[in-house]
């Protein structure tokens, strides 16, 4: 157990600076007084200040398009991460656009942080995105180039030879054919319903009528999801010596095969279209008898929601267009023409080819410390017991995380083991871990989070299995979506009931726990314990606790508790120093904090992978202020927020980011990192190679754009390598 103390209370602490002989004393009150009634030079409620939130998210995107864009990654990862970008902005049209637009429609006068009206966003966003667009796709036509050097070609079926078209055919006839639909649109036959993210041939036919006049029609043809969107031409053939494989879009063997869909009509055209809908369901939860089924509805009535964008070829017709803008009652300034193929997500198959190897970063295997190894004499617990453990994922194993649920699961001495989850995927050990618990007549209980976007089926699916095998599982709670990482196992020992605890920053997810960066930290420390029973109980019942030892919690303590610990730091001036790591940054009062400590002279780090409004390097404002982003293999997806407190440093990790959905409409947890050996290893070994990153992290400028930090005469720091080839090293 640890020895270091705390009541928990930011606050509590008097500030203390450093003297010259490296120690500490309370800061004299007339000066803490100064710092607190100082006049301040500018208004800090200024729009001018902050940046545009939509606008920041979009130059993250930029960020992972220049990854797309670096040839110093391995191709195939190029390929991947211009894939991804794709997909993003998928869903920045599905919630962040659709939500403007919801707005709009409904006249909001609200104003964005930097003061812009939802027109002027609107109108700045599709500005941002053709370009970023027009980007992506002069970035696919240079990687096709490089493709094709490897042996990899992506052609058009028109380039195809003939013995080439024949194999090509032959596959449409054989697999494809069977399972397209085609669908008229005529006064007899209503306009089709278009699915989220589907690819579609827009199709002109003409046909000759009784009377021996030509007549056009409108069909559309539905492009299938469930089979491989580039079609292998067969014949592999060597080029110098290298083997060269063929492959073509699934939207032009279709169309070319077209007539075999309306025989003895003439195809005129055809254009491929995708379609991106709103995907933010209204869930009523104060008027719903049964949440599970309520999600249920909204789910499915997503699929209906309104189109906020149609991406379709250069060479549409403005008659076809028409039709479709029309008949899905959009807008032209929702309409986005490409110079390449629809819907660039699909890239994903080429970048997780099998084979290849040699264009892909080297796969490398996650280290299990020596006392979570399974060959340790002593098991979990008394690993925990002994001393809190910190893992730092994907670089040390999930795998531990996995263990600890499934050791209590079999555990004669395990009483209980309460959960929140978020985002557990498919095929979740975590959950069978738990079913296999009840079976094993522990008490489970689980706080499933259904309205967890986009993973609301699959939640559902796990929430009706636990309920079946009696699990004690809760949706939720009403008006707030709980999103903490907490895990508490009770268990009875000699020496009476003890409580384990897992907190993290990430979701309990075997699969994006090998992609995301996450921090796992493992203790039985009784105040912790305490608060996390006191939790679940608020999760789970009704209790009206509202403060806690020593977790900060949402939407009660934790915006108060990160506000005093900013404060205290701002009371230290020139000999504070915060590093704030998170996703996303958008809280205002919080980056007005974050203003008033810089202009005290306190050194601040920020590490914001995401958008971040707060503009970093104003004179007399944010001069003391670095923002840094660091796009590379891995999400960056851990919060780490460290305070220097005068020397007894503090650091706070957990699923909260400064924005005002995780601090005030959430349940969100951040712990204290207890142990002083733990709090080195993160202050030296984590967060600082992620500041002394010089290859893979670019600088914030006050306008809101990111430059590549210059690394002229150091040596080059990559963070994520550094974790990869030190992972098991001791710190």
């Amino acid at each position: 157990m640890s020895k270091h103390k705390s009541n928990g209370n930011p606050a509590s602490k008097p500030p203390k600076k450093a003297t010259a002989k490296g120690k500490t004393m309370p800061v004299l009150a007339e000066a803490a007084t100064a710092v607190a009634v100082a006049p301040e030079p500018v208004d800090l409620s200024d729009p001018a200040l902050f940046y545009n939130r939509e606008l920041s998210l979009l130059e993250f995107q930029q960020r992972v398009l220049e990854e797309a864009q670096n040839h110093e990654n391995k191709l195939l990862e190029r390929v991947k991460f211009l894939s991804i970008v794709a997909s993003n902005l998928d869903e920045f049209f599905m919630v962040r656009v659709a939500a403007l637009n919801q707005k709009l429609a409904k006249g909001s006068p609200d104003r964005s942080i930097d003061g812009k009206t939802v027109t002027k966003q609107l109108q700045a966003v599709h500005s941002r995105v053709e370009d970023l667009v027009d980007s992506m796709y002069r970035c696919y036509s240079y990687m096709l180039q490089h493709l094709a050097e490897h042996g990899i070609e992506i052609v058009d079926y028109s380039v195809l030879s003939d013995k080439e078209r024949q194999s090509v055919d032959g596959y449409y006839r054989d697999e494809l054919f069977p399972i397209l639909t085609p669908l008229a649109f005529d006064p007899g036959r209503p306009f089709p319903h278009i699915s989220n993210l589907s690819l579609n041939l827009a199709i002109v036919l003409r046909s000759l009528g009784k009377d021996g006049a030509n007549r056009q029609h409108f069909a559309r043809v539905k492009v299938p999801e469930a089979v491989p969107q580039l079609v292998m031409v067969d014949g592999q053939r060597k080029r110098n010596g290298a083997r060269v494989q063929k492959y073509v879009w699934i939207e032009q063997v279709i169309a070319a095969n077209l007539p075999s869909l309306f025989p003895g009509v003439e195809i005129v055209e055809s254009h491929p279209f995708h379609i991106t809908r709103d995907a933010e369901v209204a869930i009523k939860e104060l008027e719903s008898d049964d949440l599970l089924e309520t999600i249920e509805e909204a789910v499915w009535s997503r699929r209906f929601l309104t189109p906020v964008r149609l991406q379709t070829d250069n060479s549409i017709p403005p008659e076809i267009l028409h039709i479709l803008v029309e008949n899905m009652e959009m807008n032209e300034k929702d309409v986005f023409r490409v110079s390449g193929p629809v819907d660039l997500t699909r890239l994903k198959e080429i970048a997780f080819m099998s084979g290849m190897e040699e264009l892909k970063d080297p796969t490398f295997e996650p280290f299990v410390p020596l006392d979570f190894s399974r060959h340790a004499e002593e098991d979990i617990f008394a690993v925990i017991r002994r001393e809190d453990q910190l893992l730092h994922h994907p670089y040390e194993s999930f795998q531990p995380v996995v263990d600890l649920i499934q050791k209590a699961a079999h555990d004669p001495d395990v009483l209980a083991i309460k959960m929140t989850l978020y985002r557990v995927g498919r095929n979740s050990p975590i959950v069978q871990a738990l079913l296999d618990a009840v079976e094993n007549g522990k008490q489970v209980a689980v706080l499933l989070e259904l309205k967890a976007r986009f993973d609301e089926e699959s939640n559902i699916e796990w929430a009706r299995r636990l309920e079946a095998e009696g699990v004690h599982v809760v949706y939720g709670l009403l008006g707030l979506k709980v999103h903490c990482k907490v895990a508490l196992v009770v268990r009875r020992e000699q020496d009476g009931i003890r409580r384990y605890l897992h907190l993290g920053t990430g979701n309990y997810n075997a699969s994006t726990a090998k992609l995301y960066t996450d921090i796992s930290l493992f203790t039985c420390d009784e105040d912790l314990g305490a608060d996390a029973t006191d939790l679940f109980n608020f999760l789970t019942g009704y209790s009206q606790k509202m403060d806690y030892r020593k977790l900060l919690v949402a939407p009660l303590t934790l915006r108060h508790g990160v506000e005093k610990l900013i404060e205290r730091e701002t009371g230290f001036g020139s000999e504070g120093h915060l590093i704030l790591k998170m996703n996303a940054l958008e809280d205002k009062e919080l980056i007005q904090l974050l203003y008033r400590a810089s202009m005290a002279g306190v050194k601040v780090e920020l590490l914001v992978r995401g958008l971040c409004c707060l503009r970093a390097g104003m004179p007399g404002i944010s001069e003391n202020i670095t923002v840094t982003s660091i796009v590379g293999r891995f999400l960056e997806h851990s919060r780490i927020y460290y305070f220097r407190n005068g020397g007894e440093e503090e650091i706070y990790c957990g699923s909260a980011d400064f924005m005002p959905r995780n601090l005030d409409r959430r349940v969100e947890v951040l712990f204290p990192v207890l142990n002083r050996k733990l709090v080195r290893r993160i202050r030296k070994n984590i967060l600082g190679i992620y500041l002394s990153d010089n290859q893979k992290s670019r600088l914030g400028k006050p306008d809101g754009r990111y430059e590549f930090r210059k690394a002229e005469g150091e040596k080059p720091m990559d963070a994520q390598d550094y974790f990869i080839s030190h992972r098991g090293q001791k710190s």
